[in-house]
């Protein structure tokens, strides 16, 4: 267990920061399978339910943001822990759970499903949502390797 208070936070960083960083080409670019999921699978939901607009570009949830928020979390996580800096790594880690208890979200409760169908027929068999449940993991366990940092925060609030 020491070991992984020592050294175990780096190849949790090293998986969520990859999975982060990679997926921004995608999100950035205006990729076809990410303006499918984004405007072709989940902004019809959110229309549907009356909120027309939220994961379009300019939207609040639009692919930019989040990966703008990925891109953050990830500086955070690979900041932290390469300046020793344990609160910027907690920051980063509960910034990506956020993010990616989100993305967990919408693939389990709307028409995004876990195994993404993209507009040509082919499925990703399920891998972002893997990838997904892998960071949610990562991220988790940062925390609790971290849990001193946070819960001195809520301890003087």
């Amino acid at each position: 267990m020491d070991w992984l208070r020592k050294h175990g936070h780096w190849l949790l960083t090293a998986y969520v920061a990859f999975v982060f960083v990679q997926s921004l080409f995608f999100k950035f670019t205006g990729s076809p399978e990410t303006v499918y999921i984004f405007q072709g699978k989940l902004d019809p939901w959110a229309a549907s339910l009356g909120f027309a607009g939220v994961f379009a570009p300019g939207g609040v949830f639009s692919a930019k943001v989040i990966g703008a928020f990925e891109l953050v979390a990830s500086l955070l996580l690979v900041g932290g822990a390469a300046l020793s800096g344990r609160g910027l790594q907690t920051l980063g880690a509960a910034l990506g759970l956020g993010i990616i208890s989100g993305a967990i979200f919408f693939h389990l409760f709307t028409p995004l499903g876990i195994a993404v169908v993209n507009t040509d027929g082919s499925s990703d068999g399920g891998e972002l949502f893997a990838l997904a449940c892998g960071v949610w993991v990562a991220c988790a366990l940062l925390l609790w390797i971290r849990r001193e940092v946070w819960m001195g925060w809520l301890a003087r609030r």
